[in-house]
């Protein structure tokens, strides 16, 4: 998505992925390796202008040894889940409690501090137990829905936010994310993703994921990249969040970050339903991944821009019960 948010813009790209198939050769050149191969990494970073990811489990020694925008700060703290809750601590940025069980009580949510991704690696528990080597306890949030604000920030410090989105995800996997919010805290969630931008001195787009717990927002993680639940910007923003995470990396001007109207994302998991099934969706706009469909993975999204509320209700109502 970011290849095909560049091509319109007369950029080339050159693409890393351990992976013959990867969906980016569609729109580049794909250079098949590890990510931390050097080798492959010599290759890719061969004649770049900039080198960026788009995946915060890279190794933080490959992205650093070409470069990487945005820079390896933010890299080496989204990587940890820890490393992630003890920074927005020191910012001032509310989360849940997290450390052990005994800290955060039970029931609780026990996550792997690494590698961890949609849904993966996690655990609900009910009684205190010792946490396992490389595990971490995070309190059980009784939200009354999850949010996520997606902010972009230039070379030069200039910063743009999209509408906060209001997301449903279900075994941890996002299905649906509806922006802008309804009755979205815009402003509250803004400051909490302008602290992490500033804090970082980050160059590129930047989400982060919200607990809306009574009126007030609890950061629960922040991803150092183009993100899920921006994926809706493509066909209902002025400038999508792939637009402008290129915009910043290559020190050009951001683009306007308005909603064009209101849109419903949603995920296609594990199986592709017809194309002519999509297709007829008023307002529908079908990005499938040329990704072989299987249980839990993303294949594809749909984004309905300004559709009747009929179809937002059962878009969400799908998603929360399967």
């Amino acid at each position: 998505m970011l290849g095909l948010a560049g091509l319109p813009l007369g950029l080339s790209f050159r693409f890393l992925d351990p992976a013959a198939d990867a969906c980016a050769g569609a729109v580049g050149e794909l250079v098949v390796g590890p990510y931390g191969d050097p080798d492959a990494l010599a290759r890719l970073a061969d004649g770049a202008f900039v080198v960026t990811y788009e995946f915060e489990n890279v190794p933080v020694e490959a992205a650093a040894g070409v470069g990487a925008v945005p820079g390896v700060a933010a890299l080496e703290r989204g990587q940890d889940r820890l490393q992630e809750k003890e920074l927005f601590r020191t910012l001032g940025i509310p989360t849940a409690r997290f450390g052990d069980l005994d800290a955060t009580g039970v029931p609780a949510i026990v996550k792997t501090r690494r590698l961890g991704y949609d849904g993966k690696g996690q655990r609900r528990v009910e009684t205190i137990e010792p946490l396992a080597e490389g595990e971490l306890a995070e309190e059980l949030v009784p939200f009354d829905r999850e949010l996520s604000i997606v902010g972009a920030r230039g070379r030069n410090g200039e910063t743009r936010f999209w509408p906060v989105g209001e997301n449903v995800h279900r075994e941890g996997i996002l299905r649906v994310t509806r922006a802008p919010a309804p009755n979205a805290p815009q402003e509250a969630a803004e400051a909490i993703c302008a602290t992490l931008l500033d804090a970082l001195d980050y160059v590129g787009v930047l989400a982060v994921e919200l607990f809306e717990v009574g009126g007030r927002l609890l950061a629960n993680e922040f991803a150092p990249r183009v993100h899920n639940t921006g994926h809706w910007t493509i066909d209902g923003a002025v400038t999508s969040q792939f637009e402008n995470h290129l915009r910043a990396i290559l020190g050009l001007p951001l683009g306007a970050t308005e909603a064009t109207g209101r849109s419903v994302m949603v995920n296609l998991v594990g199986s592709l339903p017809p194309l002519e099934e999509l297709a007829v969706l008023p307002g529908a706009h079908v990005h499938l991944y040329g990704k072989e469909p299987h249980a839990g993975r993303k294949v594809g999204h749909v984004t309905l821009v300004d559709p009747d509320e009929e179809t937002v209700e059962r878009a969400i109502a799908a998603a929360r019960e399967g």
